[in-house]
């Protein structure tokens, strides 16, 4: 902001400067909180839940018709891990445009297998499989806590229940150095055998177990006493492995944002917010398109699940919703198909920083840096969906805007990552993919600054209010 106003610190310019400031604390400590809750993506989708109903978005279902009306909030889940929010402009037709952030809900995590009862020198220990491609080595030495969700026959009917055991009852324990001269050349593990976490000793633990058990006596006990139930109607779970440190704002004037699964629930952090805060009648007043964010879940193993962006799952929404308003009676054929053509996607996921101690890293001309706001991706060979095209409107609506933005190119000697982008662009989208800058990602613990919260919150707005009118000054196919 100083930069803004050459340096001239009067007292407006203080004002404003402390207004900036306070709005960029408050999206970064709503992440925070945000986060702290959001363990895992059926946590994380509880929370956006409640926050959409509060906002006065009707939930709706897929195994129900949809009674869409314009100026309408509504919001599905889907293996309440997976979540579609949507607000329909007051002068939408079928046929008009759907602008769409994408982002997912999954991050690299340590997992609990079927069976997990494992025992080793008196020690009593979990089972886990790796997801995703975890920096494993950060798991090591740290206090963790188990969440997810567990299925329990109560009354002879089964439910759901989410857990989050938010203190330290596991570990996955070093070797000491002494025992391993080796480690000085490089910290090497076989995920089989060495990341294996202790939940307790046998002599402390139950050692009594029923023969058909598939997992500890003393691990069931504790799901039970967090959900309130008895361990014998436990009949299933799904859980991971969680750091029981908690998210916060750091550094020495308090720029960054400590936290774990930054990548990718920032993403869908800010976008949940940036709809929330475009769903008012105002706001959706003279809109004739669909702002629509979708969370989903298993981008960190290629989404292709039923509740993965490879899924028929966005297909299936955009034709419902196409299908469903009150004026769809009026439907001719290929409206969908024209829908398509007119929509926009932000495929938003986090991207590389350029890291001070490994500032080789990076690609020459592409090196995006902490607060400087939102990074837009692009890779030659469609690793990412941004086009020359998809590249003009964002850098052009964010200019009209004043938020910064950068580019990231990969160098040509590493491999590209990917994102939900190319998978949904498939449908016809026009699509970009960008995210905010960060250090370590796919770490236990990750890195972001607090500036481009506000960059991207701000970003995403503009985009839900000023897309449609901007898209259609592009004539172009």
């Amino acid at each position: 902001y100083q930069r803004r106003v050459r340096g001239k610190l009067t007292i407006n310019n203080i004002k404003n400067l402390y207004l900036l400031q306070r709005r960029t604390m408050s999206h970064s400590q709503g992440f925070v909180n945000f986060v702290n809750v959001s363990p895992t993506p059926f946590h994380a989708v509880d929370e956006a839940s409640k926050r959409l109903v509060a906002s006065g978005f009707s939930k709706i279902s897929e195994r129900e018709e949809w009674q869409l009306k314009p100026t309408g909030k509504y919001f599905f889940t889907r293996n309440q891990s997976t979540l579609i929010a949507f607000a329909i402009g007051a002068k939408y037709q079928p046929g008009n445009g759907f602008n769409i952030i994408g982002a997912h809900t999954d991050s690299p995590v340590l997992k609990v297998k079927p069976i997990s009862l494992v025992k080793s020198a008196n020690y009593l220990q979990v089972a886990i499989e790796p997801y995703g491609g975890g920096l494993w080595n950060t798991w090591f030495d740290r206090d963790l806590g188990l969440a997810g969700r567990v299925i329990i026959a109560e009354n002879n009917v089964l439910h759901h229940k989410l857990v989050h055991i938010n203190r330290p009852i596991l570990r996955i324990p070093t070797l000491a150095i002494h025992l391993d001269r080796s480690v000085k050349e490089g910290f090497k593990f076989n995920d089989q055998t060495h990341l294996l976490p202790i939940i307790a000793t046998a002599l402390k633990g139950k050692l009594e177990q029923p023969d058909n058990s598939r997992h500890h006596t003393i691990l069931l006990d504790l799901l039970a006493k967090e959900i309130n139930c008895q361990p014998n109607q436990i009949q299933d779970f799904e859980l991971c492995l969680t750091d029981t440190q908690p998210a916060t704002i750091g550094g020495a004037v308090n720029e960054f944002i400590f936290a774990p699964r930054i990548d990718n629930l920032m993403s869908s952090y800010l976008s949940l917010e940036a709809l929330i805060s475009c769903s008012t009648e105002t706001s959706l007043a003279n809109d004739k398109s669909v702002r629509l964010i979708g969370l989903f879940d298993h981008e960190e193993v290629g989404s292709e699940s039923t509740q993965g962006a490879a899924s028929t799952l966005m297909e299936q929404t955009l034709k419902r919703i196409t299908l469903s308003t009150p004026s769809s009676q009026l439907l001719t054929p290929n409206l969908y198909e024209v829908a398509l053509r007119k929509s926009f996607l932000l495929s938003s996921d986090m991207a590389h920083g350029w890291h001070p101690n490994y500032t080789e890293k990076h690609e020459p001309n592409h090196k995006p840096e902490i607060h400087k706001g939102p990074v837009i991706k692009h890779n030659a060979n469609q690793r990412y969906a941004t086009n020359a095209v998809t590249a003009g409107l964002i850098r052009e609506l964010a200019r009209r805007n004043s938020i910064p933005v950068q580019d990231f190119c990969v160098r040509n000697d590493t491999l590209c990552g990917s994102t939900i982008g190319p998978i949904l662009s498939a449908y016809g989208l026009k699509t970009l993919d960008l995210g905010n800058p960060q250090l370590s990602m796919h770490s236990i613990r990750e890195t972001c600054g607090t500036d481009d919260t506000e960059h991207a919150f701000n970003l995403f707005k503009a985009f839900f209010e000023q897309i449609t009118l901007l898209e259609e000054q592009l004539n172009i196919d």
